[in-house]
Parts: C-alpha cells; structure tokens; sequence
C-alpha cells in the first residue's frame, strides 16, 4: 500500500479553521482506511489548499468551496 498523506492548508488570520476542520471530517469520514496520514497546516495571506502528496486537489483561489467536491477531488487523486 501507498503512503498517501493529505495535507490542508489553511489562513489562520481569516478564521478558517472551522473549514479546515469540516473538510478533514469529511475527508476522513469518506477515506480514511485509503489514506496514512490527514493534517492540518496553519497558514496565512488567505490560503486554503487541499494536497494530496504534495499535488494540489483544492485551492479556494482557482475553486469554488464545495465540501463533497473537495472529498471527490481527494479520491480521484488516489
């Protein structure tokens, strides 16, 4: 099995916390017995960005916030 590590980028300043936290749950909810390691990375400057190895699934920058997509993207990745 492959060491797939997700990683969730988020601003600390802009108080998303409560997103990162959400998506995480959902993450894990979905794929936990898929992935070796899911964390939280705080941030700044209005970052929130979902990785997966290191490849961006997610960024709020270029993507539109969608829970359920972000879990999609996740799982397509693997």
């Amino acid at each position: 099995m492959s060491n797939v590590e997700v990683e969730i980028e988020y601003c600390v300043p802009c108080g998303f916390l409560d997103r990162a936290l959400a998506v995480e749950r959902a993450i894990l909810n979905g794929l936990e017995g898929e992935l070796d390691k899911v964390s939280l990375v705080m941030g700044s400057h209005g970052v929130f960005r979902v990785t997966v190895d290191g490849e961006a699934v997610y960024d709020k920058d270029e993507d539109d916030y969608d829970v359920d997509d972000i879990v999609r993207a996740v799982r397509a990745s693997l």
